[in-house]
Protein backbone atom coordinates (compact mmCIF):
# COMPACT_ATOMS: atom_id res chain seq x y z
CA UNK A 1 0.00 0.00 0.00
CA UNK A 2 1.03 3.22 -0.98
CA UNK A 3 1.68 6.53 1.14
CA UNK A 4 -1.58 8.05 -0.01
CA UNK A 5 -3.56 4.89 0.57
CA UNK A 6 -1.86 4.61 3.78
CA UNK A 7 -3.12 8.46 5.17
CA UNK A 8 -6.53 7.84 3.33
CA UNK A 9 -6.61 4.51 5.23
CA UNK A 10 -5.48 5.90 8.79
CA UNK A 11 -8.28 8.94 8.41
CA UNK A 12 -11.33 6.62 8.05
CA UNK A 13 -9.54 4.52 10.81
CA UNK A 14 -10.06 7.91 12.78
CA UNK A 15 -13.19 8.67 11.73
CA UNK A 16 -14.42 5.82 12.72
CA UNK A 17 -12.64 6.11 16.16
CA UNK A 18 -14.06 9.52 16.81
CA UNK A 19 -17.98 8.38 15.57
CA UNK A 20 -18.28 5.57 17.91
CA UNK A 21 -16.64 7.20 20.79
CA UNK A 22 -19.49 10.04 19.81
CA UNK A 23 -22.06 7.43 20.34
CA UNK A 24 -20.91 6.37 23.99
CA UNK A 25 -19.60 9.92 25.14
CA UNK A 26 -23.23 10.83 23.99
CA UNK A 27 -24.38 8.23 27.12
CA UNK A 28 -21.57 8.68 29.21
CA UNK A 29 -21.21 12.13 29.10
CA UNK A 30 -18.81 11.88 32.20
CA UNK A 31 -16.28 9.32 30.88
CA UNK A 32 -13.46 11.39 31.34
CA UNK A 33 -11.54 8.43 29.57
CA UNK A 34 -13.64 8.22 26.58
CA UNK A 35 -13.00 12.39 26.30
CA UNK A 36 -9.54 11.89 26.49
CA UNK A 37 -9.36 9.16 24.02
CA UNK A 38 -11.71 11.50 21.70
CA UNK A 39 -9.33 13.82 21.74
CA UNK A 40 -6.20 12.16 21.06
CA UNK A 41 -8.48 10.47 17.84
CA UNK A 42 -8.84 14.27 17.12
CA UNK A 43 -5.90 15.41 16.99
CA UNK A 44 -4.30 12.35 14.97
CA UNK A 45 -7.11 12.46 12.23
CA UNK A 46 -5.91 16.45 12.50
CA UNK A 47 -2.45 15.53 11.63
CA UNK A 48 -3.42 12.63 9.22
CA UNK A 49 -5.35 15.66 7.47
CA UNK A 50 -3.14 17.76 7.44
CA UNK A 51 -0.15 15.59 5.83
CA UNK A 52 -2.84 14.41 3.11
CA UNK A 53 -3.58 17.79 2.42
CA UNK A 54 -0.17 18.71 2.16
CA UNK A 55 0.91 15.81 -0.43
CA UNK A 56 -1.90 14.99 -2.04
CA UNK A 57 -4.60 18.08 -2.05
CA UNK A 58 -7.95 18.82 -0.62
CA UNK A 59 -10.40 15.85 -0.14
CA UNK A 60 -13.45 17.62 0.46
CA UNK A 61 -14.80 20.87 -1.68
CA UNK A 62 -14.79 22.18 1.94
CA UNK A 63 -10.44 21.78 2.51
CA UNK A 64 -10.07 23.50 -0.99
CA UNK A 65 -8.38 27.02 -0.78
CA UNK A 66 -7.23 27.63 -4.16
CA UNK A 67 -8.54 25.81 -7.22
CA UNK A 68 -10.47 22.54 -8.18
CA UNK A 69 -7.26 20.80 -8.94
CA UNK A 70 -8.55 17.23 -9.05
CA UNK A 71 -9.90 18.08 -12.28
CA UNK A 72 -6.68 18.37 -13.49
CA UNK A 73 -6.58 14.31 -12.98
CA UNK A 74 -8.18 11.68 -14.92
CA UNK A 75 -11.66 10.16 -13.49
CA UNK A 76 -11.75 7.06 -11.73
CA UNK A 77 -13.42 5.45 -14.54
CA UNK A 78 -10.49 6.92 -17.02
CA UNK A 79 -7.71 4.65 -15.86
CA UNK A 80 -4.05 6.11 -14.62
Amino acid sequence: MNEKNQLLSAIKKYDFALKELNLYLDTHPNCRRALSLFNQYKAKRENAMNEYISKYGAITVLQNNERWSWTDDPFPWEGR
